[in-house]
């Protein structure tokens, strides 16, 4: 009971009237950060763009990144056990269009080398974050995979690549 004796309200149920491309759109207004999550599978390398990444905790060094369901890619990654979160520059444009397609060698032409976990550490990406999978949680369509940082390191300088308004954006100069 609250202090002031009044019963707290139920939670409010999922509304259908929020439409996902209208939710998809009010969302955009926020500016994200974009990366592609690394790692290995049964055939070689493997990578993804992602958007929805963020710090989770201090102690112990903690991230978390959201994965579709639907991935193909995801599932040979996580049989690893591990993944790197490469933190794409503004120079990267075209780095992560290449991850973010459905189809094609998506580390054709893009160097790259072996982080601690064993997971690909993309040379030109302005951060990375190595890790080893800590736990998973389901989450809607998505899954909410969180990291144990093990390494991390600034391979390359510059600007971050951000995603707003369903387009690409730099800060200003």
């Amino acid at each position: 009971m609250e202090p002031s004796g009044l019963e707290p309200e139920p939670p409010l149920a999922h509304d259908a009237n929020v439409d996902s491309a209208r939710f998809r759109t009010i969302l955009g207004h926020f500016a994200t950060g974009v990366t592609v999550v690394t790692g290995h599978g049964p055939d070689g390398p493997a990578g993804l763009a992602a958007n929805s990444f963020t710090s989770v905790s201090l102690d112990p060094p903690l991230i978390l990144v959201c994965m579709a369901h639907t991935s193909s890619t995801w599932p040979a990654i996580r049989d690893s056990g591990h993944f790197a979160v490469n933190i794409l520059g503004e120079h990267q444009e075209d780095t992560c269009r290449r991850f973010g397609a459905k189809t094609g060698d998506r580390f054709e032409g893009v160097g790259w080398t072996t982080g601690k976990t064993g997971s690909p550490i993309l040379h030109e990406a302005i951060a990375y974050v190595d890790c080893v999978i800590d736990a998973e949680h389901d989450a809607g369509d998505h899954v909410i995979v969180v990291g144990r940082v093990v390494d991390l390191g600034q391979p390359a300088d510059g600007g971050p690549l951000l995603f707003w308004r369903g387009g690409y954006a730099q800060l200003g100069p």
